[in-house]
């Protein structure tokens, strides 16, 4: 009887050991996992977050078995989860945006967000066989960068520097300088002149008109 006992408490133990070392090697591999996760979020730096967007920007328009449209929509859905649109529209109104209404606000940013977009891929569409170099970063706080970077021509390196925040674990793109040129200062004084003389209501109807004209051509 003992004899029995004996071998069924032994042969208890031999499963609990069993499982337990199952379930540390549960442990394990979900503590390595996160780690893993923790690692590759705090090593996805500024440059190497924008090269992912700007290099399957390229292929996408080196692809040349898309149509026009699916084109165009694979790009916006990539510009749009890069660019940070509404800090990209506080800086264009700049004292202005406060004296705008949330309404206003909201229709400001889905205007000036479809134009920017319109006008950085104008801008890389050019630029489509060359080759991007990403040369340096520079933090300028934990929570702001500057990524340098040239496209490569035949005859010609053409400076592109993408000022990026940081929002959670994303850097955001909130200005393009291409060729020393900011992709929203142009917009900044020119907006500024059009509020102050026929209000904001006036502005957002000409961007309207803007973005229609450059739809048709």
């Amino acid at each position: 009887m003992l004899s029995i006992y004996n071998n069924t408490f032994k042969n208890e133990y031999t499963v609990i050991k069993h499982n337990y070392y199952q379930i540390l090697l549960i442990i394990f591999m979900l503590a390595f996992a996160i780690q893993a996760k923790a690692v590759s979020v705090v090593s996805a730096s500024p440059t190497a977050q924008l090269r992912t967007t700007v290099d399957a920007i390229l292929d996408i328009l080196r692809d040349k078995t898309l149509g026009v449209e699916t084109r165009r929509d694979k790009i916006r859905t990539l510009v749009n989860q890069r660019f940070y649109f509404r800090a990209m529209s506080q800086r264009t109104l700049g004292r202005n945006w406060k004296k705008a209404s949330t309404e206003q606000q909201n229709k400001f940013v889905t205007l000036f967000s479809d134009l920017l977009g319109k006008t950085y891929l104008g801008r890389i569409e050019a630029y489509t066989d060359e080759r991007v170099e990403y040369l340096r970063e520079k933090n300028k706080n934990p929570k702001r960068a500057v990524v340098y970077t040239q496209i490569v021509t035949k005859s010609a390196d053409i400076p592109i520097n993408y000022k990026l925040a940081k929002k959670g674990d994303q850097w955001l793109i909130y200005d393009v300088i291409i060729e020393e040129v900011s992709l929203i200062s142009n917009y900044r004084s020119s907006y500024a002149e059009i509020i102050k003389k026929d209000g904001i209501d006036s502005l957002l109807e000409k961007i309207k008109e803007k973005l229609k004209t450059a739809d048709a051509s």
